[in-house]
């Protein structure tokens, strides 16, 4: 392993760089500053969680069209340009004064965060490692969890002590004074050639064949992975961003809620190496029927706890898939689809990966003003993560046949 990190250091590092950054435009940070911006603005839960799934889906249909920039744009380029519209949308953030702006900022937060950087991200990864594709892909998402533990704290203390408006402007300063030049000077050499050449370079999938998006929306493969794309993103951003609502359902405090985050970050590392050295040992495919049962059992737990033992323990669990999930997409897509066209194919999962984000806030709050409390959702949500499970097998079964 040492060996590895010493080889590597230079791509790991950039995958580290690029997932913390992608973390100041998730949905668990961005929802830190919920109280404030709808105070502000004069929102109700529904309301707000209705213009963050709106901002969402807008930037998951941009991301679909432009994903394929990964393939045609060397990512020495993208990354920085992406890093100076990320920093422009939290300028937004911090000066926009009507709803209009509000959202417009919202959907250039997630487009240039969990959108484009995430997908910037594991397109390079997976292009950059064959072999060892899982274990540098639990490696370079610890920057997902580094943001986890360190970002939450300094952002409230920061938003108690200079408000929430300035607090983005800080984030501004962040992405351009800190995560842009060292983009700049990681990529400065580049590792492998740009896909979309034509040309049998890179990792060729199933078939041996490098698949275009085309080809992989036609094949049946795809669409039988989308529900398990989809429900890992819905059910933690249900609780994530309706955890004020759950803890005055139960009862519980936020403080006594608190450990779930590091339970949380804890676990995703955990699972995340796991996951990658079982992807490379015995291929991804083998992982999926396991992905979202952990999670299954979270959600369940929250929703019959009634200390905040449970919220922490379910988190944790939540925790384990979410650590699954990210290495898995990572490692299984470019194994099936090839790496040649993994940006424009990535492009697509990565558009449904971020609709799922966007359902959980506003469905779940919809759901919640009809009176239906998240605790009494996560007994329907957990029935879904089991029956899901048993779904994969034969999926996974037909793409062991087919490798």
């Amino acid at each position: 392993m040492l060996s590895f990190l010493a080889e590597n250091r230079r791509w790991l590092a950039t995958g580290i760089l690029l997932a913390l950054g992608a973390c100041l435009g998730h949905t668990w940070f961005i929802a830190l500053f919920a109280g404030e911006i709808r105070a502000e603005f004069g929102l109700s839960d529904g309301q707000w969680g209705l213009i963050y799934t709106a901002a969402t889906l807008s930037s998951a249909a941009l991301l679909f069209g432009r994903g394929g920039w990964a393939d045609t744009v060397p990512l020495s380029r993208l990354a920085p340009m992406v890093a100076i519209a990320f920093a422009g949308a939290a300028v937004l953030m911090a000066l926009g004064q009507t709803i209009w702006t509000l959202g417009i900022a919202v959907f250039l937060l997630r487009f240039c965060g969990q959108g484009m950087f995430s997908h910037i991200q594991q397109t390079a990864m997976a292009r950059w490692f064959i072999t060892t594709r899982g274990r540098a892909m639990a490696i370079a998402n610890l920057g997902y969890t580094t943001g986890q533990i360190l970002l939450p704290l300094p952002a409230v203390l920061l938003m108690g002590w200079i408000g929430w408006r300035m607090s983005w402007l800080v984030v501004a300063a962040i992405l351009l004074m800190f995560i842009l030049p060292l983009l700049v000077v990681l990529l400065r050499q580049d590792r492998a050639p740009q896909g979309s050449t034509g040309g049998m370079i890179g990792a060729p999938g199933l078939g041996g064949q490098h698949w275009r998006r085309r080809e992989a929306l036609r094949h049946w493969l795809f669409w039988a992975l989308v529900p398990l794309m989809l429900t890992p993103g819905y059910v933690g951003t249900v609780v994530f961003f309706h955890q004020v609502h759950v803890a005055e359902i139960k009862g519980w405090t936020l403080i006594a809620m608190a450990p779930a985050y590091p339970a949380w970050a804890l676990s995703e590392v955990a699972a995340a190496f796991v996951a990658g050295w079982a992807a490379d040992r015995f291929g991804p495919a083998r992982l999926l029927p396991l992905t979202v049962l952990p999670m299954g059992v979270g959600i369940a737990l929250i929703g019959m706890g009634e200390t905040p033992l449970a919220w922490i323990t379910g988190i944790g669990l939540i925790g384990v898939t979410q650590g699954m999930t990210n290495t898995i997409w990572g490692t299984l897509l470019p194994a099936t689809y090839g790496t040649n066209h993994i940006g424009s194919v990535r492009a697509v999962a990565a558009a449904v990966l971020v609709v799922s984000t966007a359902l959980g806030p506003g469905m779940g709050g919809v759901i919640i003003d009809a009176g239906i409390s998240v605790p009494q959702q996560a007994g329907a949500m957990a029935l879904w993560c089991f029956g899901l499970s048993l779904a994969m097998w034969p999926v996974m079964r037909r793409i062991l046949r087919a490798g």
